[in-house]
């Protein structure tokens, strides 16, 4: 772990931006050490992994899932998860309704969108989200709560490239904010931007940052 890069990167961060410290597959004393040096917010891929870290963690950690989430495992992370980074589909986002009402809470979600030019990537594209937004069934949701936009840009050093995917994805989320949530105060978060590519992210509007490899170590 580089505690020094850690910090560095915290002081990089714009008062508006907050860091998601990603720490799939990192064990347990590695994320309790950070977590001593003040950091709150972690990222988790794998709903059981989640699961097994947060009983063993204490319980003012954020846990953040970010990675893609099959309906049959949202029942594992219902009870205490922070927010849902990557919502693709009406069937995702029924499956969280129906288990976070389950536990009497409401589950702050982002919706994920395919920017990158790569097909090994998950997301929705602006009209396929017009679509699920305008179908009835989301009027019913009551115990999942749509808090912005997530998604990955091509894994390139093409920094052109990458500035633009991340526009795009500030367009959607301000397309978004005037036609659907324009009276909702929670409607906020633009999460993109991970080890090499954060800082160009945040110049772009990015407002979680999604950061493993620079902390941690290579995987």
């Amino acid at each position: 772990m580089d505690l020094n890069r850690y910090f560095s990167i915290l002081k990089s961060l714009p008062e508006k931006v907050r860091l998601v410290a990603v720490s799939k597959t990192k064990s347990v004393e590695e994320i309790n050490l950070l977590y001593t040096h003040g950091q709150r917010i972690f990222g988790e891929n794998k709903a059981q992994e989640l699961k097994e870290k947060y009983e063993l963690l204490p319980k003012d950690i954020e846990w953040h899932f970010i990675g893609h989430l099959q309906t049959n495992k949202v029942k594992y992370i219902a009870p205490f998860v922070s927010m849902i980074h990557a919502v693709d589909s009406l069937p995702l986002l029924a499956e969280i309704d129906k288990q976070a009402a389950k536990h009497h809470r409401t589950i702050p979600c982002l919706l994920q969108f395919h920017i990158a030019q790569e097909d090994t990537k998950f997301g929705l594209d602006l009209e396929e989200c017009d679509t699920l937004l305008r179908n009835p069934q989301c009027s019913i949701f009551k115990h999942v709560a749509i808090h912005g936009v997530m998604g990955m840009a091509t894994y390139t050093d093409n920094t052109t490239q990458i500035k633009q995917e991340f526009k795009t994805l500030a367009t959607i989320f301000n397309h978004l904010k005037s036609n659907y949530y324009k009276d909702k105060d929670y409607f906020t978060e633009i999460s993109m931007g991970m080890t090499d590519d954060y800082l160009l992210a945040i110049e772009e509007g990015s407002t979680l940052v999604r950061i493993g490899s620079a902390i941690f170590g290579t995987r």
